[in-house]
């Protein structure tokens, strides 16, 4: 990640006098100050002078695209500021927008208000023209009301940068794939080219023995240390098999990860895709390989599920470095527990689930894969953690994407599964299950998830929104009544859009 920045730009104008814009000025550097000094941002605020003039507003936000640290823009009227002077530079900003409907002044000064204090402080005034403007050009952006001091309006703030990261940095992610998609899947499948136009993304395909020369090439003191580090860090399952054939399964998840990041490096990718039924020269289907490099930053899809690997990868960028986060993985919707009161779905997969969310000690396994027909492969099993999350799905439609979001509420299973070899997430969508799992089939949901502790529902449809797709939201508020008449409207709205 780059030590990205993000500018605050105050919309004023020349009509005020000098005495007037000195005060605009400090008021704007002060809050920039302060906010600064809250320790919540993730990124640094970076003040710019008070912006007067069409060509002043052009250049400003002409440099904000030019300047690669810079990774979106956060403006505020603090007067009155006519719009017309936005048009230009609006037209040719191409970065995340957000408009913070603020004041410098909490409370009213109700003994000392004067004309020359209202034409002062117009944010209230000169917010609503700035934002005829950007609504009327059409531009997508996010709003945040309230005095700038609130802790609420701060995380929105915070919020949305992790956003903005996720809409910048999606330009940048780069998938390779190692096999096609699995035959006859069709939800895995989607228009490769629309994709790079839309968010970015660039979707390459390597033969799976290019990549095998690379895992063979990995020198076996490498291999060993690695293999180390393996058994300092997990707990060995064994279950009765020989120990030094154990190991050797393991070492070849230790050469496969070793190969692949290099791999991966080298070529400059940040997501991988895998097919277990395309694996040419590899000795095992990638599975704790793959967990680790996930859990390095890595996007991952299955079965050549490239979509999902690039929205793994952007849920990793998105959360970089926040404290104690609880983790971001692929999932599946694997199977349910339809117990009345305790409805839920199990969810996996047959090898790759991100160690990131995993609660607790982590285990490590070999087990017989029945797909791939290729020896026992070494994998990583373990339980995910408790709390709400979000899971989501982006589809291709044919005419559009679309990107599900499903609020979601992990818990534990109520007993061990013993016989169970892989790691697993529990969790019941919202509302309940009834309800998510038949608002997610009606809007074409995948089986595929990238799912996260530590994103919002809000962030991820700010993201949908930034990226002109289509979003679809499944939380404690819906209905399948509302959800359908939703799609319905949504339908008609792209038709014609």
């Amino acid at each position: 990640m780059k030590k990205y920045q993000f500018w605050f730009c105050t919309g004023s104008q020349d009509l005020y006098g000098d005495e007037c814009l000195k005060k605009v000025a400090a008021h704007s550097q002060k809050m920039v100050e302060e906010l600064n000094k809250t320790g919540k941002f993730p990124f640094e605020l970076v003040w710019k002078p008070t912006l007067l003039s069409q060509e002043h507003i052009r250049r400003t936000l002409n440099e904000a695209n030019m300047d690669e640290n810079c990774a979106g823009v956060i403006t505020w009227m603090h007067t009155f500021s006519p719009a017309k002077m936005w048009i230009l530079g609006l037209k040719e900003f191409r970065k995340p927008l957000c408009h913070l409907h603020t004041q410098f002044n909490e409370e009213l000064p109700y003994d000392t208000i004067d004309m020359d204090f209202m034409n002062e402080n117009q944010s209230a005034h000169g917010d609503r023209e700035y934002g005829h403007i950007v609504s009327r050009m059409g531009i997508e952006r996010k709003i945040i009301v309230g005095h700038w001091s609130n802790e609420r309006v701060q995380d929105q703030l915070a919020s949305w940068m992790r956003t903005a990261i996720g809409v910048i940095e999606s330009s940048h992610i780069r998938v390779c794939r190692f096999g096609d998609n699995m035959n006859n899947v069709a939800v895995t499948e989607g228009d490769k080219v629309e994709a790079q136009m839309k968010f970015g993304w660039e979707i390459d395909h390597y033969c799976v023995n290019d990549l095998v020369e690379y895992v063979d090439a990995v020198p076996k003191g490498e291999v060993d240390a690695l293999v180390e580090e393996y058994y300092s860090k997990y707990d060995v399952i064994d279950e009765g098999r020989d120990l030094e054939e154990f190991k050797r399964h393991v070492t070849v998840q230790a050469q496969q990860e070793i190969g692949i990041e290099k791999f991966l490096k080298e070529r400059n990718y940040h997501a991988i895709v895998t097919h277990f039924g395309m694996l040419g020269g590899l000795k095992q289907l990638p599975g704790l390989s793959i967990q680790r490099l996930m859990e390095k930053g890595y996007g991952f899809g299955a079965e050549g599920d490239w979509k999902v690997a690039a929205m793994v990868r952007l849920m990793k960028l998105m959360t970089a470095d926040i404290p104690n986060a609880k983790g971001s993985s692929m999932l599946e919707d694997y199977t349910y527990n339809l117990v009345p009161g305790k409805e839920a779905i199990l969810q996996a997969h047959m090898l790759e689930v991100c160690p990131s969310i995993a609660d607790g000690k982590i285990g490590m396994k070999v087990c017989p894969l029945s797909m791939g027909s290729r020896e026992d492969p070494a994998r990583l099993v373990f339980t995910a953690k408790e709390g709400p999350g979000v899971a989501t799905s982006l589809v291709d439609l044919g005419d559009r994407f679309r990107l599900l979001i499903n609020a979601v509420d992990c818990k534990k299973v109520e007993k061990p599964m013993p016989k169970l070899p892989v790691g697993t997430a529990y969790w019941t969508p919202q509302p309940n299950l009834e309800i998510g799992a038949t608002a997610w089939i009606l809007a074409g949901g995948a089986h595929h998830t990238a799912f996260s502790y530590d994103l919002s529902v809000e962030q991820m449809v700010d993201w949908a929104d930034a990226m002109g797709i289509e979003s679809v939201v499944i939380d404690r508020n819906t209905t399948v009544k509302d959800f359908k008449n939703e799609l319905r409207w949504n339908s008609m709205y792209y038709k014609f859009k």
